[in-house]
């Protein structure tokens, strides 16, 4: 199914149940559940196998030849499941088997609100089923589906997120480090440094004394470990870059689009990257659905003459409402006569820190909506200054 044309909250595609057989799948890591609607067999088919997609496979065309046998020709074959750890390889496979197959937002089914609910698997692919047939007859709210990446989209965000692994161990390293250097009264020592592990040997203590030896052994195998990490963060930046060189200069496509967003003022080629191939660089409806996808829109609570707001939603994408979050901050560093930030600057004129730190969310969603806007349709937001293009 084109992205293009692909609408998560209902199906765009008419459902004749008499000739179509439904199936959803409870996934486990050695197990799946899967249960089924099939035309002309009055028990509904409820079957656990090992978790192989030959056998799925299998079990598809025995109930459409079950089907057959009942006097029902089927036309099409449905087939959904939540997302979680095993991502999206299997509708892509399906899919290359001529199985419709959709995946399901966890969080966008309804369940009880029961202290302690039943919950077992042959529960959850009954509450699978009723979404799943709502949201094959067109009826909004019942769930929502997930857009299925390609192999290449996937492996496309793989760098970014790498380096975001990478950082975050970095950061540990150098907190633990730092820590054991407190334990000693020291607290001057960069383990950043290049020549920490030199400096090292000639370290002493706050009480003058040489610091113990099982101590500097562990901060010389915790030095070590941050010199690999390092290395291969700049690996992944290397190649980030040596990709971009190389790429074509198109008009459009993911490299056009960093190269584009990257020319922003307080835009960096990692901002960028992450930017295009999280959110960017997938077809939005209209800058709703784009705000909420990044997590950035309100959760109002409304009930008769009480309203309120509970702040972020926060179901979206987290790393791309966190690196938007940052990007509004630098904004504000780099673009100081743009109208957004002259808008944040009267909209916060009192101050205070509440103030601001509910603003800078909304800065960030305008900031997106001006991106996206950005690499659609070429608009640029009034004030934003650009860099000369290389």
């Amino acid at each position: 199914m084109s992205q293009q044309h692909f609408d998560a909250s209902r199906s765009l595609t008419a459902l004749e149940q008499d000739s179509t057989i439904i199936a959803v799948i409870e996934m486990s890591q050695s197990k799946w559940l899967v249960a089924a609607l099939v035309p002309g067999v009055e028990r509904q088919p409820l079957k656990k196998l090992d978790a192989q997609e030959e056998g799925l496979l299998k079990l598809l065309h025995r109930w459409r030849t079950e089907a057959g046998q009942a006097g029902r020709a089927i036309k099409r074959i449905v087939v959904a499941y939540e997302a979680g750890r095993d991502g999206f390889w299997l509708a892509r496979w399906l899919r290359a088997h001529d199985v419709e197959a959709y995946v399901i937002h966890p969080t966008s089914i309804a369940v009880s609100r029961e202290h302690r609910r039943a919950k077992t698997d042959r529960l959850d692919t009954e509450l699978l089923m009723r979404a799943f047939l709502g949201w094959l007859r067109g009826e909004k709210r019942h769930c929502s589906m997930v857009a299925i990446p390609t192999i290449e989209e996937e492996d496309a965000r793989r760098p970014n997120r790498e380096r975001q692994n990478l950082v975050t161990e970095q950061t540990r390293l150098v907190n633990q480090m730092k820590a054991i250097f407190t334990r000693f009264g020291i607290r001057t020592f960069q383990p950043m440094l290049r020549k920490a592990e030199d400096k090292l040997k000639g370290l002493r203590t706050a009480e003058g004394t040489p610091l113990p030896e099982n101590t500097r052994a562990e901060l010389c195998r915790h030095l070590a470990r941050l010199r690999v990490v390092r290395e291969q963060i700049r690996a992944v930046e290397q190649e980030r870059l040596r990709k971009l060189a190389a790429a074509p200069a198109a008009e459009y496509g993911p490299h056009a689009m960093v190269r584009l967003i990257a020319r922003v003022l307080g835009v960096g080629i990692e901002t960028a990257d992450m930017l295009v191939n999280e959110v960017l660089s997938r077809h939005w409806r209209d800058r709703k659905a784009i705000a909420r996808y990044a997590g950035l829109t309100g959760s109002p609570d409304e009930s008769g003459k009480r309203r309120r707001e509970r702040g972020l939603a926060r179901a979206g994408n987290a790393r791309v409402r966190c690196g938007m979050i940052q990007f509004a901050w630098r904004f504000l560093r780099f673009q100081k006569d743009s109208a957004l930030a002259q808008w944040f600057a009267a909209r916060t004129a009192d101050r205070r820190a509440s103030t601001r730190k509910t603003m800078i969310v909304a800065l960030a969603r305008k900031l997106l909506i001006a991106l996206w806007r950005l690499v659609t349709s070429g608009q640029v937001s009034d004030g934003i200054v650009l860099r000369p293009a290389s």
